[in-house]
């Protein structure tokens, strides 16, 4: 006897904003790189000459916080929700790749709003909870609390 594939109610991957383009990050960084240089330029001529080294040296601090976050724009968590499970898969660069598969039926979620500091959405099965989307804006928190207690709903009635 042969399972039939079971249907997915909810099927979502979730990722980071991006703040710039590509071609965005080389203007920046070209502004960033010529105004560092004249200024040091401007120091030398008056005799200051290990300013340039610091003007440098502040120019690649710029270009290494923006690769940083851009390594942080290829987080990725995606959500699956079927009448049996809700399939968590998250992944960072750099880290193990983190799966966890909890019972639609016994799953509480929760948009937890704390007055101070950001909200956080919350799966949580027996004591174990798990904080999705902490990248999102709070109106896209929101949008997908409504969407995935929906798609709950249909698993939960499909079910039983």
């Amino acid at each position: 006897m042969t399972d039939a594939p079971s249907l997915i109610h909810f099927d979502a991957t979730l990722t980071p904003n991006t703040a710039l383009s590509p071609r965005a990050f080389l203007v920046i960084m070209g502004l960033v790189g010529g105004m560092s240089f004249l200024a040091g330029m401007m120091f030398l001529s008056m005799g200051a000459f290990p300013v340039l080294g610091w003007f440098g040296l502040d120019a690649l601090a710029i270009w290494y916080a923006f690769r940083r976050n851009f390594q942080n724009l290829k987080e990725e968590t995606r959500v699956q929700i079927t009448a049996e499970a809700i399939e968590l898969t998250h992944s960072r660069p750099g880290q193990k790749m983190r799966t966890a598969k909890l019972p639609t039926a016994f799953t509480r979620l929760a948009l937890v709003q704390p007055p101070r500091g950001p909200s956080e959405l919350r799966l949580a099965h027996g004591q174990t909870a798990y904080v999705i989307g902490r990248f999102l804006t709070p109106r896209e928190r929101r949008s997908l609390y409504e969407a995935i207690t929906s798609a709950v709903a249909r698993a939960r009635a499909e079910r039983y």
